[in-house]
């Protein structure tokens, strides 16, 4: 492959116009740089690709066999070139752009529509995932910014703190807490906890904030999504801490804890020195911009 790529496109060309001299005007390339790079290839390949009839050539069986394979190749490398150049125009690019589950339903919305207002054609890719997933989704260049709790601390990655959500613990609405306004987490020791799994950012700061609360939370339940275990806690299978919901969830208190800071630090990531597009960096600015201001309040 390293030895016949580069003249693909030079038997190509020839094969279209069955004559070198044109070929060569075309392609614009000395006629010799093309003459000796179609008899490297044949040589190469071990066949006669074309019949020489004096000026002109004509294609022989095998020639016409490797000519439809080129044609493919060579189409699907200028769709490949299209479809970069298209996701790095200016106006029109595409930015891959990661962020936690819990702030699809209202945060992300409302924050690209904010920027498309000043950029209205830039495309996205969004992805929903867990902050561990995601950081790897930046490593393997799949991903171009994610939004995500805790803001990382990598040598590799670059993170910004935009803003905090104070988290809330949740109760069902016949609990004996639910008619408080305010509790300390040390109140819900005796409690059963629903939880997002292990790896979840938001689980790593429940754990620590009962920690420091003095006690370590029996889990009865691990699920993958905010709102899932909001319906848990609803159901009376046990308590949560979570961040405000979108929409206010019947069957559930949301109480402010006190005596401790119980908060996440949201912030955006991105690859340590990885070039960006200018979509990318348009959407990288205007979200370091909104420092303070990503949440809705």
């Amino acid at each position: 492959m390293r030895l016949l790529a580069p003249r693909l496109a030079y038997f190509a060309g020839v094969a279209r116009t069955e004559h070198v001299t044109r070929a060569a005007q075309e392609l614009q390339v000395p006629q010799s740089t093309l003459s000796r790079a179609l008899v490297r290839l044949e040589r190469d390949l071990g066949v006669d690709l074309f019949a020489r009839h004096g000026r002109t050539v004509s294609l022989t069986p095998a020639g016409r066999t490797f000519l439809a394979s080129v044609e493919r190749a060579l189409a699907e490398v200028g769709r490949a070139a299209e479809s970069v150049r298209a996701d790095a125009d200016p106006a029109s690019g595409k930015v891959a752009f990661g962020f936690l589950h819990t702030m699809g339903s209202e945060t992300v919305p409302g924050l690209i529509r904010a920027f498309r207002a000043d950029h209205p054609r830039v495309r996205f890719s969004l992805v929903q995932n867990y902050g561990e997933a995601m950081l790897e989704g930046l490593r393997a260049g799949e991903l171009d910014l994610c939004l995500t709790s805790p803001v990382p601390d990598a040598p590799d990655l670059v993170a910004r703190r935009l803003d905090e959500q104070r988290l809330r613990l949740v109760v069902p609405d016949d609990h004996r807490l639910a008619g408080r306004k305010r509790v300390r987490l040390a109140e819900a020791a005796d409690e059963a906890f629903v939880t997002l799994e292990p790896g979840y950012g938001l689980r790593r700061i429940t754990d620590a904030l009962c920690a420091e609360a003095g006690f370590k939370p029996r889990v009865a339940f691990e699920g993958e999504e905010a709102e899932t275990l909001r319906g848990l806690v609803a159901a009376g299978l046990g308590v949560a801490l979570l961040p405000p919901p979108a929409v206010a969830r019947p069957g559930v208190v949301e109480l402010t804890v006190t005596g401790q800071r119980a908060v996440r630090e949201i912030g955006v990531a991105w690859l340590d020195g990885h070039p960006d597009t200018a979509p990318v960096a348009a959407f990288k600015r205007f979200l370091l911009g909104r420092r303070g201001q990503l949440l809705p309040r």
